[in-house]
């Protein structure tokens, strides 16, 4: 039933071919003749004929019995492409015009080369390279050749008929090309196949590795490998793996663990691979920080620090750094340390282990602070009778400062961050014992602070009396209870301070000024201090009599009496007094006009200066004289034409007299000896009318002006009545008080 088919299918194409070709035979091309058929590539056969004459293409067929694979060519030789490697086939040629196609030429056969074999490659060691293949259909036998991608060099090449070969001795890191075919029963070889593949490269060599140990670091270097393009560097640990990767030829591991031993290696790759790994190099980091420690402070002064034990630790060293900046250190193998300590620090405490690789890192700062120091200058600045200010210097490690002062079972506290302290409310003249304890709030108070001793200032006195012992001079009197006191009086005025001092109840303060006003207090001074003043007791002396007096004759029974101002006086009495009665002033003037005075008498000037409150000051001063009286009964007699003599009578109480003329052309003075009551005075001009006043001179030097003056002149009526000199022929006119010259 199939052969059936397949034959009448095969005989009615074969009628239609032949159809065709009787049907085109007058028109088609000439059939071409195939020179030959052959195959140089596993999927195509080449094929050569003769040119056909018209032909403008040709159409080759290559048949196996199952595909028919048809190609139009232009011209000889053609390729059929599209074949089954290793099959033979049928090839037939038509060639093809314009008025149509031939028929087949005569069949050819040719059958196509084997298969390239398909190629694993691979570098399994630095100097090796192992190619593998599937096995070839139809092939009995393969021929793999290798060398240099760069061309130098020599080529190595192996016949086998196994499907893998491996080259060794090669170099490492380098490119090498594969080429690989296979060959059938006729030693006809088929298609090749090349490929590239690279040696991997050998490990690193000259490794180095070169620790950090405060970042945890290693940088690890080497020398750089043929035909590596890549680095990686591994650190393995029991617990841990780490690793760095770099195309250079140093690297850096970082987050290393401290107190841990690592094995260090390096290895090499490239697209072929990695290298074997390099005999390991042993680092050892730095030793864990130390744990556990612990600070203690016994006796006082002493640290003792202590910790726990760490891997890979060789010895430690423990750190202690005040904070003043100070640091010391302990190196030792064991765990432990002792230090000397101060008051009042803070110490900051850190241990380290130490290898060979170097210092642990950082741990815990551990830091301690001591009881704050005790206050040691505690100077009482300002006692009173009161209250105490203490002060002192500030000391290390005190944040608050807590004084106490005891007397018996009464205390009185203050609390301070400041390095002073006010302490009141106490008892006057008492001695206190008082102490200083700073405190810190790690540490709480210093109970091993010293105590001293402060007696506050005595009890303030009280005046009980101020009495007057003489015109200067008071006594005062007080009353206190303190115990081996001083006691100083000061009676303090605008005048200045005046004081007295003394260990009993009282004392006398002398010199003081007049018309003063005095305030007057008592202070009682011991070792301890002073008290404060007492109140104040008010004190005024009398009024000061004045310094100058003046005594001026205004008339013959008048005189003026003025004084400088007497300080604190607000009234005065003047009182002048002689065997012929007394002449007496009250005012609050500093002058006073006294009457009824009697010419020619010494009197007594005495005054009186009264304060506002009534004291009174007896103030005595030397004696006064009036003036002399006025002459009485002064004529005038004519000596010449322009002479004339003046002549009076002598009063009581004076010796000297002058005479002065007053007229418009001049005044003409006329002084005459001790004794005389006349005076001449010539060469004045007549015909002018002059005032003449005779005065009775002082003992000092000074001219009376208040006597009575008379008027002469030279032109008076000759109906007058007329005293007659014989011996000057003068004649004179005495008419109201008034005398005339006649010439």
């Amino acid at each position: 039933m199939a052969g059936g088919p397949k034959k009448c299918l095969s005989f009615i194409g074969f009628s239609l071919i032949c159809f065709k070709m009787v049907a085109s035979a007058n028109t088609a091309p000439e059939i071409p003749t195939i020179d030959q058929a052959y195959s140089k590539i596993s999927t195509s056969i080449t094929v050569e004929w003769a040119t056909v004459p018209g032909a403008t293409s040709y159409l080759l067929t290559a048949e196996d019995g199952d595909t028919v694979i048809e190609t139009m060519v232009a011209n000889s030789p053609g390729t059929v492409t599209g074949l089954k490697a290793a099959t033979l086939y049928q090839i037939t040629v038509r060639s093809v015009s314009a008025t149509g196609r031939s028929p087949a030429s005569l069949p050819k056969q040719a059958k196509t080369v084997l298969a390239a074999p398909i190629l694993e490659v691979s570098s399994p060691s630095p100097d090796s390279i192992l190619v593998q293949w599937e096995a070839v259909y139809m092939a009995i036998g393969f021929s793999v050749s290798i060398m240099r991608a760069n061309g130098l060099g020599r080529i190595w090449k192996e016949n086998t008929t196994n499907t893998s070969l491996t080259f060794t001795r090669l170099d490492a890191g380098t490119l090498y090309t594969i080429k690989a075919y296979a060959w059938n029963a006729n030693g006809t070889p088929g298609d090749d196949s090349t490929c590239n593949q690279r040696t991997s490269p050998r490990a690193p060599a000259s490794i180095q590795v070169s620790l950090d140990g405060g970042a945890l670091k290693a940088s690890v270097s080497w020398a750089p490998t043929e035909g590596a393009f890549n680095y990686t560097v591994m650190a393995l640990s029991d617990s841990s793996e780490l690793s760095c990767s770099t195309t250079r030829s140093a690297c850096t591991i970082s987050s290393l663990q401290c107190g841990t031993e690592y094995l260090i290696s390096v290895l090499a790759s490239n697209d072929a691979g990695s290298s074997k790994s390099t005999s390991s190099e042993a680092l050892k980091t730095v030793a864990c920080a130390p744990g556990r420690v612990t600070v203690q402070e016994d006796p006082p002064g002493h640290l003792s620090v202590v910790w726990s034990n760490v891997d890979l630790g060789d010895y430690y060293v423990a750190f202690v750094k005040s904070d003043d900046g100070l640091e010391v250190h302990c190196n030792t193998s064991l765990t432990q340390c002792n230090f000397l300590s101060e008051c009042g620090f803070t110490y900051f405490i850190s241990v380290f282990a130490y290898n060979k690789a170097g210092q642990s890192p950082l741990g815990d700062v551990f830091n301690y602070t001591t009881a704050p120091c005790c206050p040691s200058d505690i100077n009482p600045v300002l006692v009173s009778s009161d209250r105490v200010e203490i002060v002192w210097s500030p000391v290390r490690g005190a944040e608050l400062y807590e004084t106490k002062a005891v007397d018996g079972f009464k205390v009185v506290e203050c609390n301070d961050t400041a390095p002073a302290c006010t302490l009141s409310a106490l008892e006057c003249d008492t001695k206190y014992n008082v102490t200083v304890y700073s405190f810190s709030e790690v540490r709480g108070s210093n109970m091993s602070c010293t105590s001293r001793f402060v007696t506050t200032a005595p009890c303030s006195p009280e005046i009980k009396n101020v009495s007057k012992d003489a015109f200067s001079m008071i006594r005062v009197h007080w009353q206190s209870t303190n115990d081996d006191a001083t006691y100083t009086v000061t009676a303090q005025g605008e005048k200045g301070l005046y004081r007295c001092s003394s260990t009993g109840e009282s004392c006398v303060v002398g010199s003081l000024p007049c018309g003063s006003v005095f305030s007057v207090t008592a202070v009682a001074e011991t070792q301890a201090g002073r008290s404060l003043p007492s109140f104040s007791v008010p004190l005024e002396t009398v009024p000061c009599c004045p310094a100058g007096l003046t005594v001026t004759q205004v008339t013959q029974s008048v005189i003026n009496v003025s004084w400088t101002v007497g300080t604190g006086a607000q009234t005065y009495v003047t009182v002048l007094e002689s065997h012929t009665g007394q002449s007496k002033c009250l005012t609050h003037q500093n002058q006073c006009l006294l009457g009824c005075i009697t010419c020619g008498v010494n009197y007594t000037v005495a005054l009186k200066a009264i304060s506002a409150t009534g004291l009174t000051a007896d103030c005595t001063y030397q004696s006064y004289s009036s003036s002399a009286c006025c002459p009485l009964g002064v004529k005038l007699y004519r000596l010449s034409p322009n002479g004339i003599r003046i002549y009076w009578q002598a009063s009581r109480g004076s010796t000297n007299y002058s005479t002065d003329l007053y007229g418009s052309k001049g005044i003409f003075t006329c002084a005459p000896r001790a004794g005389l009551s006349f005076c001449d005075v010539t060469e004045i001009p007549c015909g002018d009318v002059y005032t003449v006043m005779v005065s009775p001179v002082a003992e000092t030097g000074l001219k009376l002006t208040f006597c009575p003056k008379k008027i002469y002149s030279g032109r008076a009526s000759y109906n007058a009545l007329f005293e007659t000199n014989p011996e000057l022929n003068l004649s004179v006119k005495t008419q109201s008080n008034h005398t005339y010259l006649l010439c």
